[in-house]
């Protein structure tokens, strides 16, 4: 029997919009026997039906799998997989050249809570949501049906994404696949380690971004901040820039980039500085056309927001001073809680106190297998401008 959420009046509208959360704020049943994971039918005042979905404590309540009463039994999921796969193969993300791409986008594939990656036929699965956890065996089985023989190995990765009181284990669902791994984006071969590295073992959201800034980079010099695996860095030098600089204060991201501008025989024109990006940013060792800022998340949580744009702003005010004049600043934030608005305006404002002219000439974002649901626009997280430094 699926336990029943009752809603306070007024507080259903949200879900009419078929926004895909239910806050603990707007719910009028007291949930302390519900258990976190625990599947919930959610229903208004009045008892009428809204939607099917997991229940966690806190802030998020409950966040919905279907708006409409099925059954989520393997036949769900199968369609819900395959669907995403199929619009992966219209986006054209599998080809010689590329054999990366994301498959499930949570939210943004109607499957809240749940990522999965691709990486040369090993399908690597994060969920952020207990929930997802109970359907890893049918997620796995619905992965084999759509992928068929392009399938090597599904790996599950949870323990860092999920509260450590739920003793997740990390794992093989399907097959087995040595790490590092190699796959291709835009014809640039990495090593991904999902096992070691961050997220799912690869960044792949900035894959279009990425691609956009090799081509301004001919000639270049370049500096690639928060470099992780090198992906801008690898780009530029595919591009023929004249010189570029890894920055990272990870002796392990150092590592990587290292491995990865060798594996592309691309070692004459890189350099790699393990370092702090603020302090390195605050002295530059020679005037670049082109500064590159891909830091991690300043802000998860809306009480960190000022802190964060506090940081953006002295982070790319260092590097507007220390730009080449006709340069080109790079910059993004992935901080959901720093939106595209509040973001350009941090930008700004990093320009008047280093006293640089700007233009904006692009502005950036993830790329189509990180779809934004259209009643979930919390889904545009990453936010990035092309700004032009006269």
């Amino acid at each position: 029997m699926i336990p029943t959420i009752t809603l306070k009046k007024g507080k259903e509208a949200s879900l009419y919009r078929k926004h895909p959360w239910v806050f603990s704020g707007a719910i009028a049943t007291d949930c302390t026997s519900l258990e976190d994971g625990q599947l919930v039918t959610v229903k208004s005042w009045n008892g009428k039906f809204l939607a099917l979905g997991h229940f966690q404590h806190g802030s998020i309540a409950v966040r919905v799998i279907s708006f409409s009463e099925v059954d989520l039994n393997q036949e769900f999921w199968n369609t819900r997989i395959a669907d995403m796969v199929q619009l992966r193969e219209k986006l054209v993300l599998l080809s010689a050249t590329n054999s990366i791409f994301r498959i499930c986008h949570g939210e943004g594939d109607e499957l809240p809570g749940l990522v999965i990656d691709y990486y040369t036929g090993v399908a690597v699965i994060q969920c952020h949501s207990i929930g997802m956890i109970q359907h890893l065996d049918e997620i796995t089985e619905a992965l084999r049906l759509s992928l068929g023989e392009d399938l090597l190995a599904v790996y599950h990765k949870s323990a860092e994404t999920l509260p450590k009181r739920h003793a997740i284990t990390d794992g093989y669902l399907y097959g087995e696949v040595p790490t590092p791994h190699y796959a291709k984006e835009d014809g640039i071969t990495y090593a991904i380690d999902w096992i070691n590295g961050q997220k799912t073992g690869f960044f792949i959201d900035q894959r279009d971004n990425r691609t956009m800034v090799g081509k301004l980079s001919h000639g270049k010099k370049v500096l690639n901040a928060f470099c992780y695996s090198g992906g801008f860095s690898l780009q530029a030098l595919k591009n023929n820039a004249s010189v570029v600089y890894s920055l990272d204060s990870s002796q392990k991201a150092i590592a990587l980039v290292e491995q990865n501008v060798q594996l592309n025989a691309m070692e004459d024109r890189h350099i790699s500085v393990a370092a702090d990006a603020m302090e390195f940013m605050k002295e530059l060792p020679e005037e670049f056309d082109i500064i590159i800022l891909d830091p991690p998340a300043f802000a998860k949580h809306l009480d960190k927001k000022h802190k964060a744009v506090q940081g953006y702003k002295r982070l790319n005010a260092h590097a507007l001073r220390q730009i080449k004049s006709g340069g080109i600043l790079v910059t993004f934030s992935c901080s959901q809680v720093v939106d595209k608005s509040l973001f350009n305006h941090t930008i700004i404002s990093a320009a008047i106190e280093s006293n640089r002219k700007v233009k904006i000439l692009y502005q950036l974002h993830q790329p189509a297998d990180h779809p934004i649901g259209a009643f979930h626009p919390e889904g545009e997280y990453l936010k990035g401008l092309v700004v032009y430094v006269e």
